[in-house]
């Protein structure tokens, strides 16, 4: 016997399969959707299913946009010689709340994992090696997560690019600003060593 009727089980079930969302979390959300008014509920319906029908991938860049060609990709402003690679959308917004990089992405949706079964043909690479070919780009950097996955994903990406004489790149990774070095592991550090700058 469920602890709720099976209506509100399921719709508990539904939340909890959400990335991050556990049980407890997922039954204070169905709770809070019955005491919503049947309009807010209604809504909140219709923006779940409005974002799924209406959002795709951009033709050129795979980034998520409700029109063929996302904005970034039709920007005049932006420098089309530069080509950063990401894994997720989320990251591209990231980049752009630093309002430093102007150049255009690539979304991979994704990184290679042999543990979980995703391999090449599981991500957005073909579609950025077909850019590669055909537009002017001069830099593609790789802006995968510094894990065991994001690196190898930059590796065989970096190595795939190397026919089409384009500079390969990779995020520098280091120390964060504001934090102290007695708290930086090795890795780190390394890593911060390796990606020094000129001053």
């Amino acid at each position: 016997m469920t602890e709720f009727p099976s209506t509100l089980e399921n719709l508990i079930d539904k939340f909890a399969a959400l990335p991050g969302i556990g049980r407890k979390s997922a039954q204070r959300l169905a709770f809070h959707v019955l005491s919503q008014s049947e309009d807010e509920v209604r809504s909140f319906a219709d923006a779940i299913v409005s974002a799924k029908s209406s959002v795709h991938c951009c033709s050129v860049c795979q980034n998520l946009t409700e029109d063929d060609v996302c904005p970034i990709c039709r920007s005049d402003l932006r420098d089309r010689s530069i080509i950063c690679v990401v894994s997720e959308p989320r990251d591209v917004l990231s980049f752009e709340r630093g309002k430093e990089y102007n150049g255009l992405y690539h979304v991979l949706h994704g990184v290679l994992s042999p543990m979980s079964h995703i391999g090449p043909e599981d991500i957005r690479i073909k579609e950025l090696l077909v850019r590669a070919a055909e537009d002017e780009v001069e830099e593609v950097i790789m802006a995968t997560n510094p894990d065991t996955e994001g690196e190898a994903t930059a590796l065989y990406i970096s190595r795939l690019l190397k026919p089409f004489n384009i500079k390969v790149s990779r995020l520098a990774y280091g120390i964060p600003v504001g934090s102290n070095l007695e708290f930086a592991d090795n890795a780190t550090l390394n890593r911060a060593i390796e990606g020094r700058t000129e001053m």
